[in-house]
């Protein structure tokens, strides 16, 4: 009997976590994305707390939330460079949590490059 989807992804997510590991001066990145929405939190993995987190649910995106979801996903990264900026945080490592760097959790990416965030 195969794997389910959920059951593969997190198999992949356990073998990319191995390596990826969070500090306060460079957190991880870490992406969850759902049918609708897209999550992002920075995890200081050393103190086990997260320093800053942004999704397409926040008050700002409201506003801005017409749009695709691969549009949502570049406000978010956008949105998660600036929370970061403003904590003087310029470097984090990327998680993308078992899913495909591929579509949403790309341009979340990009996004947070071009936010001056450097992985």
């Amino acid at each position: 009997m195969g794997l389910t989807k959920i059951e593969h992804r997190k198999k992949i997510k356990m073998r990319v976590r191995k390596h990826i590991f969070g500090t306060p001066e460079k957190p991880r990145l870490s992406v969850f994305r759902s049918n609708r929405q897209i999550y992002v939190q920075a995890v200081d993995d050393l103190n086990g707390v997260t320093l800053a987190s942004a999704s397409s649910k926040e008050k700002e995106m409201a506003e801005k939330k017409k749009g695709t979801k691969k549009e949502q996903a570049v406000l978010v990264g956008e949105l998660i460079a600036r929370k970061l900026k403003e904590k003087g945080i310029e470097t984090a490592v990327f998680d993308r949590n078992g899913y495909l760097f591929h579509g949403r959790v790309k341009e979340l990416a990009d996004a947070a490059r071009k936010g001056g965030l450097k992985f």
